[in-house]
């Protein structure tokens, strides 16, 4: 036992001079000039750099454009996410996706809010403004870069909810205000004659109210599948209510449905749920040309079709696939700098794909609403428009 103890005070104390003599040597390394390699990582140069106030706060703020996305857990704030991550260049262009209350509100921040270049809306929401809320030039005002993927209605109700007019009389939350559910969900009632009880309560809280049977169904307008919804226990209780399609819906809104694969504990097995969808829109406001704010977003709109490609891979949001960059959006505008973009991108591409502005045109000046055609009054029209612009060309050649 003696031994053993006088081995292990002799370890020890090797132990500590071969510490003292390490740290030793390491300092007399250091004070005749000899360092460690640095592991540190590189800070990014855009941060690592410094200089005066003023020319920071320029150069930070010169290609800066806002996009107003939407409520934290939609798809539209994913879009906003990805424009950031794909177009973003350092101090050559910059995207600050916006957390927002959702698409109705986003088209009222593109019209008021400082900052708000670009928004993520819907084509109910703008003709709602235009027609109702009676917004003044708007046509003029706020024109389109691209046509997004639908975003589809989701009705989510206990089980003895089995149809949209079950729900008369009861309460049901309508998503935030200002929420593209709040907008839509309210037309989609209206037009249905369904008069509920509204509520705008969050979406967590409305979840919460549901399942306690407080409130009798929530709404959501989203693309699917919503990732939530699609994690719900099997013995929730819940299910999607059914919204048959029909000429109620025929102008703004297409036909869409829900399958056992996106949603396996609301969506029986083998089966599908009937609803309607609405499409969205990339929205830019129309700034005068030459203006600071005009360059700003036509450098973004260079970008994002230069970059289109890169959206359509992984890890991106699979809805970026569904982007036709040639779709025209009825009764809107597409920005002068979305259609010279395009036609860059696609020379050859049919005329009908470009001239969206003047179709627009044409619409207002027939005194039409395109919205409310069907596909084959809109291709007899086209072909009266295609007179009617050959019409114009010779009336300016005179």
């Amino acid at each position: 036992m003696r031994n053993l103890q006088s081995g292990l005070m002799f370890n020890h104390v090797s132990g500590l001079k071969f510490i003292v003599a390490f740290i030793t040597t390491l300092l007399i390394l250091l004070g005749f000039g000899f360092h460690l390699p640095a592991h540190a990582q590189a800070v990014p140069k855009s941060i690592e750099e410094g200089g005066p106030e003023n020319a920071l706060r320029n150069k930070k703020n010169q290609w800066t454009i806002g996009v107003a996305g939407g409520i934290l857990s939609g798809t539209n704030l994913i879009f906003a996410d990805e424009l950031a991550q794909v177009l973003d260049d350092g101090d050559n262009l910059r995207i600050i996706p916006m957390i927002t209350y959702g698409a109705a509100q986003n088209l009222d921040d593109l019209l008021y809010l400082r900052g708000v270049d670009v928004a993520i809306t819907q084509s109910d929401v703008f003709e709602y403004f235009r027609t109702q809320r009676k917004t003044p030039n708007l046509e003029q005002r706020v024109h389109y870069i691209l046509r997004l993927p639908v975003s589809e209605v989701h009705v989510l109700a206990r089980k003895d909810i089995r149809s949209i007019e079950d729900l008369r009389g009861k309460k049901v939350n309508f998503g935030p205000a200002g929420s593209a559910s709040s907008l839509t969900g309210s037309i989609i009632f209206q037009r249905l004659g369904v008069q509920v009880d509204q509520t705008l309560f969050d979406n967590a809280i409305a979840m919460q109210k549901v399942r306690s049977g407080e409130i009798a169904a929530l709404i959501r307008v989203i693309g699917r599948p919503i990732d939530y919804f699609a994690k719900i226990p099997a013995d929730s209780g819940l299910h999607l209510v059914p919204i048959p399609f029909s000429k109620l819906f025929a102008d703004f809104y297409t036909l869409s449905e829900f399958t056992h694969a996106e949603y396996p504990t609301l969506v029986p097995e083998g089966k599908s749920t009937d609803t309607i969808a609405v499409p969205a829109v990339l929205a830019a406001f129309n700034w005068q040309k030459n203006t600071d704010r005009y360059r700003r977003v036509q450098k973004f709109v260079d970008a994002l079709f230069t970059k289109f490609d890169k959206f359509r891979q992984p890890p991106r949001h699979p809805k970026w696939k569904d982007v036709n960059l040639a779709a025209t959006v009825p009764g809107w505008s597409r920005l002068s700098s979305a259609d010279e973009a395009l036609r860059k991108l696609r020379p050859d591409a049919p005329e009908q794909q470009i001239a969206s502005s003047e179709f627009t045109a044409f619409l207002r000046n027939s005194g039409t609403v395109g919205a409310n055609l069907s596909q084959d009054q809109r291709e007899v029209l086209f072909k009266e428009f295609l007179r009617w612009r050959e019409s114009q060309r010779v009336s300016r050649q005179k």
